[in-house]
């Protein structure tokens, strides 16, 4: 399984669009510093102009952990396209490509070969992550310092003391890795009927698009479905950031995340295993 998941981890590293998750989100986190560097102070004098007229903040608001979290409020919609991008093309471009009927037919069991992919995708996203918080983190702390954390929510405002921050970006770093799994898996499934990899990976960003969508709107129908969408329960990041913890919801949302993988696994195992790969 070792040599097998290093072996699909070259084939990802050697295809160009690999790279495109790297550089964007290297971008965008460079922008967001470059940006709060040079007008940070008054993009937060603008939301914080209504609370200091009921409260004085004093320290230095505008710290690493406060960049850290703008950023993952900003690109953890995003980064599960950069996703699909890789983990779309795992079975779908063997097929393109003509070399599936060859992988197939290895002394190997498919399950294994499937999941060889799917540890090599997990590893892709676990980079992303990586990266993402050495640069919005690490970066951060480096150029803005420490200070505490202000969350400032719709109905409440939450502050968060400085020496508590690491742990809970470390958590919502690792729900985060979870919430990406679902999108990997869910990404490779739709890969195992298809015979390019236009398809799951369009497909995929639809659905996310799609979920979001509903989501976000406060309609009475689109309330019984939201418990149900993987996209609802990718958000518990956030959750990490309130005080006190909702436990009993980020266990529940784990334990839903932890589940659409298993599923889409399984869906996946059994559509690769029963696959025609003569014709």
């Amino acid at each position: 399984m070792f040599r097998l998941t290093i072996t699909e981890l070259v084939k990802i590293a050697a295809k160009p669009r690999s790279y495109i998750g790297l550089i964007a989100i290297t971008v965008i986190v460079g922008l967001i510093h470059l940006a709060m560097f040079l007008d940070g102070l008054n993009y937060i004098s603008f939301i914080t102009n209504p609370l200091q007229m009921a409260f004085s903040l004093e320290g230095n608001i505008l710290n690493g952990n406060l960049v850290c979290f703008i950023i993952l409020q900003t690109l953890i919609i995003q980064i599960p396209l950069l996703v699909a991008l890789v983990t779309g093309d795992l079975i779908s471009g063997e097929a393109a490509m003509g070399t599936i009927r060859l992988i197939a037919t290895r002394p190997v069991s498919r399950t294994r070969l499937l999941m060889s992919k799917f540890l090599a995708g997990a590893l892709y996203v676990m980079m992303l992550l990586l990266w993402l918080g050495i640069l919005s983190l690490g970066l951060g702390l480096l150029f803005f310092g420490h200070g505490d954390l202000i969350v400032l929510k719709s109905e409440e405002l939450i502050i968060i003391q400085s020496d508590d921050t690491f742990w809970r970006f470390m958590a919502a770093f690792g729900v985060a890795f979870l919430s990406l799994l679902v999108v990997a898996s869910f990404s490779l499934m739709l890969s195992c009927f298809a015979e390019n990899s236009i398809g799951p990976i369009i497909s995929t960003m639809a659905v996310i698009i799609l979920f979001t969508i509903i989501g976000t709107m406060e309609i009475p129908f689109f309330d019984l479905i939201k418990p149900f969408l993987f996209t609802t329960h990718m958000v518990i990041w956030r959750n990490f950031f309130d005080n006190p913890l909702p436990v009993e919801q980020i266990r529940e949302s784990l334990l839903i995340l932890a589940a659409h993988v298993i599923l889409f696994l399984s869906v996946s195992v059994y559509t690769f295993n029963k696959k025609d790969i003569l014709s």
